[in-house]
């Protein structure tokens, strides 16, 4: 399956504070994603980077603007039903911190999106088997997050990611949590997810990973401040 493009119009974000203060964090964003195109959001901490990944995933409602996902314009979208199946349909998520559940294995934890998607156990199980085979993990499907290494468990994140077989894999700071060797590896995999024409959208503050990416987008206060930019040798 290929990935979808996205397409944002002068979107705003801002978030109320308990005396009704609000405080903006995205100011006008309007960018392209292209389908298949592997996009990196880079730029100083709080410049809206996980925040507009967030609108993009459909996680966080946006203040102001238009979101296209393919053409469709989702972000006036407010139903949590509509919203969960898109995101479980369309969207693969990997986070920082993997947020693997400590009482399943690796197997159950790859499942579940599949479950929640109403797979019959037999097809997400032997799905879930594949992935982590295909990852290096199939002598690991029992063992749960705490018998695994940080870059075992960012592999068992990313099957999961993958299990609904997403148009779209949205990662945050995905190797933020591993060492050196561990973040390459899995930025390998993330490689392959351009030959499979998946659209990947990434936070990250790490030049050697961003360069793996097809274009860089920089953002400073809320603002996209380059929409391709060019990595300096002392970033």
């Amino acid at each position: 399956m290929s990935g979808l493009e996205v397409e944002l119009k002068n979107v705003y974000k801002s978030y109320s504070l308990s005396n009704k203060e609000k405080i903006p964090v995205l100011k006008g964003i309007t960018l392209k994603i292209k389908k298949g195109e592997f996009v990196a959001l880079m730029g100083e901490s709080g410049g809206g980077k996980t925040t507009l990944l967030n609108i993009i995933g459909c996680l966080q409602p946006l203040s102001k603007g238009e979101y296209f996902l393919e053409g469709e314009n989702i972000g006036k979208v407010r139903d949590d039903f509509t919203l969960a199946y898109i995101r479980n349909k369309k969207m693969g998520f990997i986070f920082q911190q993997f947020n693997l559940f400590s009482r399943l294995n690796a197997l159950k934890n790859v499942s579940l999106p599949a479950l929640y998607a109403s797979t019959d156990k037999k097809i997400r199980e032997e799905k879930a088997r594949k992935l982590l085979n295909n990852l290096g993990m199939g002598d690991r499907l029992k063992h749960k997050p705490s018998e695994l290494s940080g870059g075992q468990q960012q592999r068992v994140a990313i099957a999961r990611a993958l299990i609904n077989d997403p148009e779209i894999i949205l990662a945050d700071e995905p190797t933020g949590a591993l060492d050196s060797k561990s973040g390459l590896e899995v930025m390998e995999i993330f490689k392959d997810f351009k030959k499979q024409q998946k659209t990947v959208i990434m936070v990250t503050h790490t030049a050697e990973v961003a360069k793996y990416a097809d274009r860089i987008i920089y953002l400073k206060d809320g603002q996209i401040l380059d929409h391709d930019y060019k990595l300096k040798s002392n970033y």
